[in-house]
């Protein structure tokens, strides 16, 4: 096997110091690669500065596998994206499919065809012997990262006989011909009837040859003048004779734009409402073995199935969901039937039958109830034991997609599933990293599970895939034990597969956000997402990237401080924060507990001058109480209306008397204490904080006037924090990873973060005035505050 010579260099990160009371490690920072080096060549960003000699295998051996959960299959495929923006990897096979042309005439001696397989069983020889020189680990590792986006959503099918009516079989078939009567077969097609019947056999021979001949027909002249006949005689064709070609393209790999396939779907949408539904069934199945999109055909499907819905037997209805999620559509006017079928035969179905009907509505974007998916979840909660890693990956999405906090199978999940995590493929594992992260449900041992196996599976990673991972990571504020080793790999994985994002900016801003969300800034990284084309693809981009871009470019001014990179344009921070505050006006300032909150200060502290409702950092998406305290803890008021009429000085009439008149002129009369004159001088706003404070100190049990004794201390910003549930991890005091980072800067900012948590102040609106006035009290004059300020 051949080696080659690699250099590689680790790419810079900066590695923000935590708070000192969180601190764990220091700022990191390394060599920084030249912009026209990144440009020229998007692979050499994960070059390290050590040199390596490495094994380096033929191309062909990339073909082995192909490890992309929704890359397209072996023939005449098409690029995919997900309906979480994932993408198929530019290494998989695209379509070969042009448009077609039939000769009129050929000759009567066709080539033979076995020199043409000459280069194709070469290929298949060296992949033979590439396998055999794996060891034993690696071929096991290649065999876990396999994965088919085509067959492998088809794995219920082998668990009934009752499918295989209604689903086509693209396996070997069962008695394949010689292949010594793959020439004489292409010979015979000069001199065959143009009937139905002889084009129908010849179809079916041609098929069970051995899988290197059949590979080679598509550029045969006498398999265009086949197809030809087929294509002039298609009315002629009987139904059942129609099933049988359509049957026989998929192993003859027939690309999904041939001129014959559009034939064969013109008139199956023509015949639909005289066939049965297991011949729908099937040959709905036959598109999809085609990887051909036929919406036309689906969508008569659909109508003729709505018409015969209690006729569906259980097999067929599971087909129809698998069909359904394979199409990508959702008919609105079945899904209400589809519930009641699924309660219906809810302990009849195997487990891989209902990770395939999660499957069919998860990609077809399919509500369902919380009611049917509890009761899926119930079922799946107790056999899990028994159920495959592939069906359950499926439930996860389903459950994800729902919003279901379904504790039994989470719980199950973590029991389960961390010893599974070896040998599930790096799609399944983010699809399950991610079901924890979305419904916001830390398990430390599944997590814990992940990052131990990741850097072994790293190079399999999709763009999205490590997005994913980074993103969910980050959101449940977890560094795992292998911290370094675990961010490290997929940063570099990252910078490997950058010229995906070109395509999916969403994916790098998701990865980027993962990061700062534990306080790391991979700058080259950070300076190619904010360069001037890739912040015009986001904003083009069909998914809302302008709060996540504003996130990120605030927060690298805020905590990379030596940063000097590419920052986002002023114009657009200013149109971003625009954007963010005016959300904040309709749906977070309103909120009850809010204006409860900041009523409620008002009274206490002595005005709307003394609290400002509003958003410190705009970036982080959530508000702040802001108060401010004087160093001996009293309040200051700063939220005037109009900035400038707040420092003006009101024009008041006084009278000149004479004693008015010597106080100017010899200083304060001997006959007032500092303390009147001081009484004297306070504005009403002052006036009305000490009435209100004396009042909270009553109904608190406080002796007027009495203030907690503050230290002697610079001027204290509070930030209080009015958090709910959705600011930490499912059923824990846990913070996720964006209200962590809101916390952290709005500290290096010189705040003191106070929080009014959702498990004391939520319970207290049903209380009454004083108990809360004496909470917010006890929260604002914390002698502590000054402590921490400093």
């Amino acid at each position: 096997m051949a080696t080659v010579l690699m250099c590689r260099r680790f790419p810079r990160l900066s590695r923000v110091p935590a708070i000192p009371t969180t601190a764990k490690r220091e700022a990191k920072c390394g060599s920084s690669q030249s912009k026209q080096e990144k440009e020229d060549n998007p692979g050499a960003a994960n070059a390290e500065s050590t040199a390596t000699i490495q094994l380096l295998c033929p191309v062909d051996y990339r073909v082995l596998y192909n490890p992309a959960a929704y890359a397209k299959g072996r023939a005449g495929s098409q690029q995919h994206v997900d309906r979480d923006g994932g993408q198929a990897l530019g290494d998989t096979f695209t379509s070969p499919g042009t448009a077609q042309t039939f000769p009129a005439t050929f000759s009567q001696a066709l080539p033979p065809i076995r020199s043409a397989l000459s280069k194709a069983r070469s290929n298949t020889l060296l992949k033979e012997t590439i396998l055999a020189t794996l060891s034993k680990e690696d071929t096991e590792k290649e065999k876990w990262e396999l994965h088919d986006s085509k067959e492998d959503p088809r794995t219920f099918q082998k668990g009934r006989p009752e499918y295989r009516p209604l689903t086509c079989d693209s396996s070997e078939p069962a008695q394949p011909l010689p292949a010594e009567e793959g020439d004489s077969l292409l010979q015979s097609v000069a001199t065959c009837e143009g009937s139905p019947g002889s084009i129908r056999d010849h179809f079916q021979r041609l098929s069970r040859l051995p899988a290197e001949q059949r590979a080679a027909l598509l550029s045969e002249p006498a398999f265009s003048a086949l197809c030809h006949r087929a294509v002039t005689a298609i009315g002629l064709f009987s139904t059942t004779d129609l099933i049988h070609v359509l049957k026989a393209c998929v192993p003859l790999a027939v690309p999904p734009t041939h001129a014959l396939l559009d034939a064969l779907e013109a008139e199956f949408c023509r015949r639909v409402w005289d066939m049965e539904l297991e011949q729908l069934l099937l040959v709905a199945d036959c598109w999809r073995c085609l990887e051909r999109n036929v919406p036309s055909y689906l969508s008569i499907l659909f109508s003729y199935a709505n018409l015969h819905w209690k006729e569906l037997t259980l097999p067929q209805f599971v087909q129809l969901v698998y069909i359904i999620g394979e199409g990508r559509r959702s008919p609105a006017d079945l899904m209400q039937k589809m519930e009641s079928t699924i309660l219906k035969h809810l302990d009849s179905f195997t487990l891989e039958e209902l990770g395939a009907i999660c499957l069919g509505l998860f990609k077809s974007v399919s509500g369902i109830s919380d009611h049917v998916m509890r009761r899926i979840a119930d079922r799946v909660s107790l056999q899990m034991e028994d159920m495959s890693t592939y069906a359950l990956v499926n439930v996860l999405k389903m459950l994800r997609y729902t919003r279901m906090d379904h504790l039994p199978l989470l719980k199950e999940l973590g029991r389960v599933i961390p010893a599974r995590i070896p040998t599930v493929n790096i799609q399944g594992i983010m699809h399950i990293t991610l079901t924890y992260s979305s419904l916001h449900y830390f398990d430390e041992g599944a997590l814990a599970a992940v990052a131990m196996a990741l850097p072994s599976k790293v190079s399999y990673c999709r763009s999205k895939d490590a997005a994913k991972f980074l993103w969910s990571f980050g959101c449940l504020d977890y560094e795992p034990p292998n911290e370094e080793e675990f961010y490290s790999s997929l940063i570099k994985q990252i910078h490997r597969k950058l010229h995906e994002f070109r395509k999916f900016p969403e994916h790098l801003l998701t990865a980027l956000l993962g990061l700062a969300f534990v306080k790391r800034f991979p700058e080259e990284l950070i300076d190619y997402a904010l360069r001037e084309e890739f912040v015009h693809k986001t904003r083009g981009s069909k998914y809302e990237l302008t709060k996540d871009l504003f996130t990120l470019g605030r927060s690298v001014e805020i905590e990379c401080p030596t940063y000097q990179g590419r920052r986002l344009p002023p114009q657009l921070c200013q149109e971003f924060t625009e954007m963010a505050l005016n959300f904040a006006e309709q749906e977070i300032y309103v909120r009850p507990e809010i204006v409860e909150a900041t009523s409620l200060l008002e009274s206490m502290l002595g005005g709307p001058e003394y609290v400002k409702n509003h958003m410190i950092l705009p970036h982080t998406r959530s508000s702040d109480l802001e108060v401010r305290l004087s160093a001996d803890g009293c309040p200051i008021p700063f939220n005037f209306k109009d900035p400038v009429a707040g420092r003006k000085l009101k024009d008041i009439e006084v009278s000149l008397t004479d004693d008015l008149m010597a106080q100017l002129i010899k200083g304060r009369a001997h006959s007032q204490s500092p303390l009147e004159v001081e009484n004297k001088a306070r504005t009403p706003g002052e006036k009305r904080g000490d009435k209100a404070k004396a009042q909270v100190e009553r109904e608190s049990g406080r002796c007027p006037g009495a203030f907690p004794p503050f230290p002697v201390s610079r001027e204290v910003k509070l930030a209080l924090q009015v958090s709910n549930r959705n600011h930490y991890c499912y059923g824990s005091k846990r913070l996720l990873g964006l209200h962590c980072l809101k916390r952290r800067q709005l500290q290096q900012l010189g705040y003191v973060v106070v929080e009014l948590s959702f498990w004391e102040w939520f319970p207290l609106l049903k209380r009454t005035r004083s108990e809360k006035l004496s909470y917010l009290h006890y929260k604002v004059f914390d002698p502590a505050l000054l402590t921490k300020a400093v």
